[in-house]
């Protein structure tokens, strides 16, 4: 589905050149779960926004399916943006004064999918919660409620940046296994960025970052979360 070919970032503070990834080769597949981990400052970040559209790389290509991403023009890197990214943040970042349903209902909209809004809650078990505000659920339920609005996109990859940061161990292997089940059960590829390698057992890929450097790339059988408990 996109396979990143010798993509590397620069960035330029007074006369110092700081590579942020260096000469990064990975392809990332539907029906695949993959994990990328690394220290803070190894380049994770970075990745994530230039697999996102959110940054440009500053030498190599991006290619997703048949396009060249590095090449999108602002607008179409909008387009990429709407129409395939879906994102997952690790403070949730709904809007307070809307309903779990409203903040879903709202992405769903840039697809002409508002009357499914409902459904993807049902999928991250949130049937329950539909009409609760933001500040009457749990960490865990509004990351939930989070996964649910980038699924109602529609997206072809879903970019998790530390998902279970601010979540206790046990909810932290809830939204593992919601995760898990998105990439098993549907065409969306699903990335999770984290610093933690206790999740490094539940990928089909990881990939092990180091000093903007990918210092591996290991395929597996993953552990599925239930047989792990």
């Amino acid at each position: 589905m996109l396979e990143f070919s010798n993509v590397s970032k620069e960035y330029h503070v007074g006369n110092q050149t700081i590579k942020a990834l260096d000469d990064v080769n990975f392809k990332i597949n539907k029906h695949q779960f993959t994990v990328i981990l690394g220290p803070s400052g190894s380049g994770k970040s970075t990745l994530l926004n230039i697999l996102g559209g959110m940054d440009r790389p500053t030498k190599g290509n991006i290619k997703f399916k048949t396009q060249f991403v590095n090449e999108f023009s602002d607008h179409d890197l909008t387009i990429y943006r709407r129409k395939v990214v879906g994102f997952v943040f690790q403070f949730y970042n709904l809007i307070p004064k809307l309903t779990a349903l409203e903040n879903v209902a709202i992405a769903a909209q840039l697809n002409n999918n508002e009357d499914a809004a409902s459904s993807y809650l049902e999928t991250v078990g949130l049937r329950a919660r539909i009409n609760n505000f933001p500040n009457q659920m749990s960490g865990g339920e509004m990351q939930r409620v989070s996964i649910a609005r980038a699924l109602a996109k529609k997206p072809q990859l879903l970019l998790c940046d530390e998902p279970t940061g601010a979540l206790d161990s046990v909810t932290s292997m809830k939204i593992v296994n919601i995760l898990q089940e998105i990439s098993n059960n549907s065409d969306t590829a699903v990335v999770m960025v984290t610093h933690n390698p206790q999740f490094e057992q539940y990928g089909n890929q990881i990939i092990k970052l180091k000093d903007g450097k990918v210092v591996s790339v290991r395929h597996q059988d993953p552990v599925l979360v239930g047989e792990s408990e």
